[in-house]
């Protein structure tokens, strides 16, 4: 039996406890085949707990590789690359997308040189503390198609991070993941359009999740903004786990939900946090202030502005900010 499959089902518990009995009858292997794999994988470095009565759970050991990503995440019909380090995980799709690489390629890694967020903005990806990933896809769409992406993604994220540590974080108009009233995810979707048919060719959305971070990881100016998930969650989500998590979730948003964007509506709704909030609208060098109502069909910002009157934002056109701060 190779130890992978024994970290696969301690990956998937999200740093639960599982019994040595269960992953004996789960793999079909016997109790000292099960022992003898978790000391291999302690050997690699994994920090995996054993206590009695209880089983075992993986704490640490983070670590991004292809082989431990496969097999968290099981059979996949495009290919996943896991990456030491890269510039940016969405320039290395953008290559692959010039070179032919299918609907569904997933590029990961543990390391960005150069990461973007929204607006030509840097995005910390140091090595070891988070999780960078992007997917791309070539649906055969208009561009208008593709207006919720961005707002599904978050979904996605959100889900994957539900799944395995128990709590939701919410959504900031229109994609940014928050937990404990700090920002740890950020989205960036780019795609290319063909001249002739003006149809997208590809649509890269690329993800950063802040995960092993803590407050003194961040620069002064981000601290009272930027979490990560061990800040904010009891449980450890071990990265690859993750990682093959957000991947199934980003794989039903590509074939259920994208041209559906009904079916997750309500469940962004119920997670975006800034509707029913007064807050600033940043064009340029504009600011306004409004109060957000509600986020419509299209996954747009409904908001009542100081005059009684109301405009609905898309994603992209505008920065959307608490009136005290990034949230409040």
């Amino acid at each position: 039996m190779a130890h992978t499959e024994v970290y696969r089902v301690l990956a998937q518990a999200g740093g639960a406890f599982v019994s040595g009995q269960r992953l004996s009858q789960t793999l079909g292997v016997s109790r000292a085949a099960v022992w003898k794999a978790v000391e291999a994988l302690r050997r690699e470095g994994y920090d995996i707990e054993a206590r009695t009565g209880l089983g075992y759970r993986l704490r640490s050991g983070d670590r991004l590789d292809e082989a431990l990503v496969s097999t968290a995440l099981g059979e996949y019909p495009a290919p996943v690359h896991v990456l030491p380090t890269v510039d940016s995980t969405n320039n290395y799709c953008k290559l692959l997308a010039a070179q032919g690489t299918p609907d569904g390629t997933v590029v990961i890694a543990d390391n960005q040189a150069a990461g973007r967020g929204r607006r030509g903005r840097s995005f910390l990806s140091p090595a070891g503390q988070g999780l960078y990933l992007s997917v791309l896809w070539r649906p055969e769409c208009a561009p208008d198609a593709l207006l919720p992406l961005t707002a599904l993604s978050a979904v996605a994220v959100s889900r994957a991070v539900e799944r395995l540590g128990g709590e939701a974080p919410g959504i900031k108009w229109p994609n940014d993941l928050v937990l404990a009233g700090r920002k740890i995810c950020g989205i960036l979707t780019e795609l290319s359009v063909e001249a002739e048919s003006g149809l997208v060719d590809y649509v890269v959305v690329g993800i950063g999740v802040n995960c092993r971070q803590q407050p003194d990881d961040f620069p002064e100016e981000l601290q009272h903004i930027a979490g990560s998930l061990d800040m904010a969650l009891a449980t450890v989500i071990p990265r690859a786990a993750l990682a093959a998590e957000m991947v199934r979730q980003l794989h039903t948003l590509r074939h259920e939900v994208l041209f559906h964007p009904e079916a997750w509506l309500e469940a962004y709704r119920s997670r975006c946090i800034t509707t029913g909030k007064r807050v600033q609208l940043l064009r340029g060098d504009s600011v306004t202030t409004a109060t957000a109502l509600t986020v419509d069909e299209q996954y747009g910002l409904v908001v009542a502005r100081d005059d009684g009157s109301t405009e609905t934002l898309r994603s992209g056109e505008v920065s959307v900010r608490g009136l005290y701060g990034y949230m409040d």
